[in-house]
């Protein structure tokens, strides 16, 4: 497929990786600021763009990469009526395009810059306002690996809800623990053991079965000496209380 990327921040670079190693040709790269154009664009070797006047009419497929923020209030007469437009964003309804062939693909992970991500391992969720689009999303990113699903919007608010908690709520723990450990003077480092077996486990059982801790064990003395521990930090004791408390009841 020729392909036309709006937008270079995390998810296009890692996006636009995967989309060549696939076989597709990625006729440009749009971002408003030339320096982001330019910097994903160099790394693709594809010609990178700043004005919506100059986008190419001759892609297949458009893949709106911006901040949700953006998807609202993005100039979308630019874009050709013959070709399929998509954004990647997991809470905005696919609908917030005001174009007939219009869609959402996807990719449930993290990105960076920094870190190519293997796409092989992603799942990927798609929505198309027609049927003919559905399929022609479906099989575009089968291109890429085999774990594609399709999903309405409705449903896709769920998703991305549940991929908060999982990531970004659990990274914000990791930096808390970081904290604690950087005022007694310990590296994060010595936690990375850990994390590697809490995420290893869940390949193999569910959360549920996985949970271990003080918590789960109902161990009052333990929890209530944690706590005394965060007595100069409320809002970490109160962080505490609440995920003990949730644990033990679940």
């Amino acid at each position: 497929m020729k392909v036309v990327l709006v937008g270079a921040g995390n998810l296009a670079t890692n996006l636009a990786v995967a989309l060549q190693q696939s076989g597709h040709t990625i006729l440009q790269v749009f971002s408003r600021t030339s320096q982001s154009a330019e910097l994903l664009a160099n790394r693709v070797g594809v010609p990178a763009i700043t004005s919506l006047s100059q986008l190419s009419q001759e892609a297949d497929i458009y893949i709106v990469s911006i901040s949700d923020s953006a998807l609202s209030t993005f100039d979308y007469t630019a874009f050709p009526t013959h070709s399929l437009v998509v954004h990647t964003a997991g809470s905005i309804p696919m609908d917030v395009i005001p174009l007939e062939r219009r869609g959402v693909f996807y990719p449930m992970q993290t990105f960076s810059r920094q870190r190519i991500v293997d796409f092989s391992e992603i799942p990927i969720f798609v929505e198309a306002a027609s049927d003919d689009d559905t399929q022609f999303l479906t099989d575009f990113a089968h291109t890429i690996n085999n774990k594609v699903y399709r999903l309405s919007s409705a449903d896709r608010l769920y998703l991305h809800l549940a991929a908060v908690y999982c990531s970004n709520f659990v990274n914000h723990c990791y930096a808390m623990s970081e904290d604690i450990l950087r005022q007694h003077g310990l590296p994060f480092s010595v936690m990375l053991p850990l994390v590697d077996e809490v995420a290893a486990k869940v390949h193999q059982v569910s959360p549920h079965e996985a949970q271990t801790g003080p918590a789960i064990r109902h161990d009052e003395n333990v929890i209530r000496h944690h706590f005394s521990l965060l007595e100069n930090d409320p809002q970490l004791q109160e962080i505490y209380a609440i995920m003990s408390k949730h644990i033990a009841n679940d």
